[in-house]
């Protein structure tokens, strides 16, 4: 596997230097990407249109079908097919961005890794976006994971639709139209985190 991932960014380093693309392995600074994201909401706002990603489960079951059993889920979803494409073009983009276009790295803390790696056996938290140490595939096979990952699964998913929006339903469509639910929303999203990694994550891994 390490063999595999050395290859991989040999042949990234070579092509970035081949069409001298290096700047873009690199996170771009806020100045950039921070009104880059702006713009973006600027012309779905002109064009009336709401971003956000947790929405297209309802409109994936509508289309599947379960209108039939609950109200919730009938409604006329042609109008936000448009939706389902945002997902199918971060699903291509990540695939690309993360094959071709980044180094599969990420930069935190020393000090945030080391306690990672002391306390929960995560090495590789500073060299890989996902350790394998939690989302390697045979990581599946042992129950206590696959338990945390389907109930977690499930309440990021009821708490998205409960709450109407996802992050980026509430944090960057909602906040950008000044919605005061919306901030509500993104503070209790803070505090959740802080909650989860400071109180329970301890109690589940430690």
């Amino acid at each position: 596997m390490l063999h595999c991932y050395r290859t991989a960014i040999l042949k990234r380093t070579i092509f970035a230097k081949k069409y001298h693309m290096d700047w873009i392995y690199e996170p771009w600074p806020w100045y950039v990407a921070g009104p880059l994201i702006a713009l973006t909401m600027f012309i779905l706002l002109f064009l009336g249109k709401k971003f956000g990603m947790s929405s297209n489960l309802r409109t994936m079951c509508s289309i599947g079908g379960a209108g039939k059993a609950a109200d919730y889920f009938r409604f006329d979803w042609k109008k936000d097919r448009w939706n389902l494409m945002v997902v199918i073009g971060a699903v291509i983009g990540g695939f690309l961005a993360s094959q071709y276009m980044s180094n599969n790295t990420v930069e935190i803390n020393p000090e945030v890794a080391r306690q990672l790696s002391e306390d929960y056996g995560i090495d590789s938290a500073g060299d890989a976006y996902l350790p394998p140490e939690i989302f390697a595939a045979e990581q599946l096979g042992d129950p206590f994971i696959l338990a945390v990952l389907i109930l977690g699964g499930f309440m990021v998913g009821f708490g998205a639709r409960y709450a109407s929006g996802c992050t980026s339903g509430h944090a960057i469509s909602g906040l950008s139209n000044l919605q005061l639910p919306s901030l509500i929303a993104v503070i209790g999203f803070f505090i959740g985190g802080l909650v989860m990694v400071h109180l329970l994550y301890p109690l589940i891994f430690g």
